[in-house]
């Protein structure tokens, strides 16, 4: 593909002079739209050494109002960056809804630089490319834009450039003993390029190529692909909120909504098959809780140890067992090495990201730990039944979620979801037991009633969520939870095979 590009393309100033304030003009224009329609716009600069990335930005944001743009200068991997996913100090620097962040570098580093450098394997790169494109997917599936710009030269250009740059004391500094090895080994690169460029050229992420050896020719071409970028994403949004309307007026969207949910009712039960009967005796309990305590006290260390990471996610009906059983998991465990992460309603900075972006910033870093008390699964539960979101939205966080899984497990992170399985018997006799005990009348809710009502279609939910999502790197436990003694035994057993296991792998 890049052997195929135009390097000759040259534009004379006075041209450049004559086309430039009416795309500077438009730019400034689009940048309100986008910020009055909430629409994130995200802007990557790639390419070859020298070929031009931060003097382009530098002419890009001339045009922006400062007030609605970041600037991301990616480098090597930080040490608190090495410890987590790769996608992870990306996923923490997506730009808010209406606002712009623009990236001189980006993951791309991971296909490009690193790999070039052999601090990327060429096994991991099958994964990167996963990761990369479900990125890329899920932002651009939630509303994003991303506009992607690879700044492309010759091996004599950069070279000359490099000379220029090494000339001058004042920017010596930034010709790096990397850039000179791919100017030496410039087709080694460009066959990176190539290779990135035809997995990762997709219809709702395409790159465009900037031919830099003119600057002028460059700066015109990034300022149109932009605005044609940001055009066509306005545009689209604008539709969309037109067919709502029609919907909303004519009342289609209520029954069509209705006919698809009625018809996508699933015929197994995952929780009809729990086996609610289970039980522990109040000695029996003690002394499993106690030995399986210790054998977590001393895990937790050699996780530690051996820098490996684990998530576990924790959901169930309301009064299922949720605390009790994390309050026995963590007793024992090193304050410092674990985080329990109670999951409420977002609020409006986590509203302004997509939904996933709350959850990935509190990922655990490589021998930690990280809890959570209900997780980015309502996102196919409560959104879905209350209509927070919209059907298109939470049949693809299926795939979402199973994608952002899959990336933790990558990265060597041991992954258990638990949902805490009770009936609605017992759920009612644990609502009545709190509401006449004054410590611990707060644990309950009018909206806990309200939910009770709802309980066959979140059952439903929850059913089609077990089928979906149980993977063999994230699998989903159901904790049979009428006797609390039984599941808090069963989530500690089943946390401490999971790291024994894993610690034999090692």
């Amino acid at each position: 593909m890049l052997e195929k590009v135009d390097l000759t393309k040259r534009m004379s100033k006075e041209e450049y002079k004559e086309k430039m304030p009416l795309l500077e003009s438009r730019l400034g224009e689009l940048q309100r739209h986008c910020k009055s329609l909430h629409i994130p716009v995200m802007i990557v600069f790639e390419g070859f050494g020298a070929a031009g990335k931060g003097l382009q930005i530098g002419k890009l944001i001339q045009s922006l109002d400062p007030r609605g743009f970041q600037v991301f200068a990616v480098e090597g991997e930080t040490e608190e960056e090495q410890m987590h996913p790769f996608m992870w100090r990306f996923w923490t620097k997506t730009p808010e809804k209406g606002r712009i962040a623009i990236y001189d570098g980006s993951w791309y580093r991971k296909v490009l630089t690193d790999c070039f450098e052999k601090r990327t394997k060429k096994a991991e790169l099958p994964d990167a490319y996963h990761s990369i494109c479900s990125f890329e997917r899920q932002l651009t599936d939630d509303g994003s834009v991303i506009i992607k710009l690879l700044l492309d030269i010759d091996a004599k250009e950069q070279k000359k450039r490099f000379k220029k740059l090494q000339k001058n004391k004042e920017t010596a500094w930034r010709v790096s003993k990397g850039d000179l090895e791919q100017n030496a080994h410039f087709q080694e690169y460009q066959a990176l390029m190539e290779e990135m460029l035809h997995k990762t050229d997709t219809d709702y992420a395409p790159w465009t190529i900037v031919e830099a050896m003119d600057k002028r020719f460059a700066t015109v071409k990034i300022y149109s692909a932009v605005i044609k970028a940001l055009a066509e994403q306005i545009e689209k949004v604008q539709q969309k909120e037109a067919v709502k309307a029609v919907q909303a007026d004519s009342g289609i969207s209520a029954v069509v909504q209705e006919a698809a949910k009625n018809a996508n009712v699933l015929q197994e039960s995952i929780l009809a098959k729990a086996d609610l009967s289970r039980t522990y005796t109040r000695e029996e309990y003690k002394q499993k809780l106690k030995k399986l305590q210790k054998k977590m006290e001393i895990l937790h260390g050699e996780l530690y140890r051996r820098r490996i990471p684990v998530v576990l996610g924790f959901e169930g009906w309301d009064a299922g067992g949720k605390g009790g059983a994390i309050k026995r998991m963590t007793e024992k465990m090193d304050s410092r090495g674990f985080v329990v992460n109670p999951t409420a309603s977002p609020n409006d900075i986590e509203k302004a990201h997509h939904y996933l972006w709350r959850f990935w910033r509190a990922m655990p870093k490589d021998g930690h730990v990280a809890v959570f008390d209900r997780t980015w699964y309502g996102r196919v539960m409560v959104e879905r039944i209350e209509g927070f979101c919209s059907r298109q939205e939470w049949q693809r966080a299926y795939k979402e979620i199973n994608d952002m899984e899959r990336d933790l497990a990558d990265a060597g992170a041991i992954v258990i979801k638990f949902w805490m399985q009770i009936d609605k018997d017992e759920q009612k006799r644990r609502f009545t037991a709190r509401q006449q005990n004054p410590e611990k009348q707060w644990k309950i809710t009018d909206e806990d009633w309200r939910n009770r009502e709802k309980w066959e279609q979140y059952e439903e939910a929850v059913n089609e969520m077990l089928l979906r999502t149980s993977t063999e790197y994230a699998p989903w436990v159901v904790v049979e939870g009428n006797c609390k003694y039984y599941a808090r035994v069963k989530v500690l057993e089943t946390v401490v095979k999971a790291i024994e296991k894993r610690l034999q792998e090692k």
